[in-house]
């Protein structure tokens, strides 16, 4: 099943350097694990609440793809160059598989807190 990892991050007025060498470099440790980026520098449209930061989401084949990617030594490496000068949030989360029904999910919930 796909996993992704996302990324909410509040970047400064100023790039540092480091940020553009992490931006150059980033897909050379993606490939190993065949992850792509789905969002990278996109202008959200805030439809509901705030969202003032930069979104990024980059799909793996799977958990353990996206595992391996983000303990790779390659992209260990990389993680200062961004975490030095942006802050951040990032996450790995395992999408839903085909034929995913919310109102089932739903169910299981409402069975759960009667």
């Amino acid at each position: 099943m796909t996993a992704y990892a996302i990324a909410n991050l509040r970047p400064t007025a100023t790039v540092a350097e480091d940020v553009f060498v992490y931006m150059e470099t980033i897909q050379s440790t993606l490939d190993p694990f065949d992850g792509r980026f789905l969002v990278h520098g996109a202008t959200l449209e805030v439809r509901e609440g705030t969202w003032p930061n930069a979104l990024v989401i980059v799909a793996f084949p799977d958990m353990t793809a996206a595992r391996a990617w983000y303990h790779s030594p390659a992209y260990q490496s990389l993680i200062p160059l961004r975490t030095d000068h942006i802050e951040g949030d990032l996450v790995l989360v395992e999408g839903v598989g085909e034929g995913y029904d919310p109102a089932s999910t739903a169910a299981a919930l409402r069975a759960q807190a009667a």
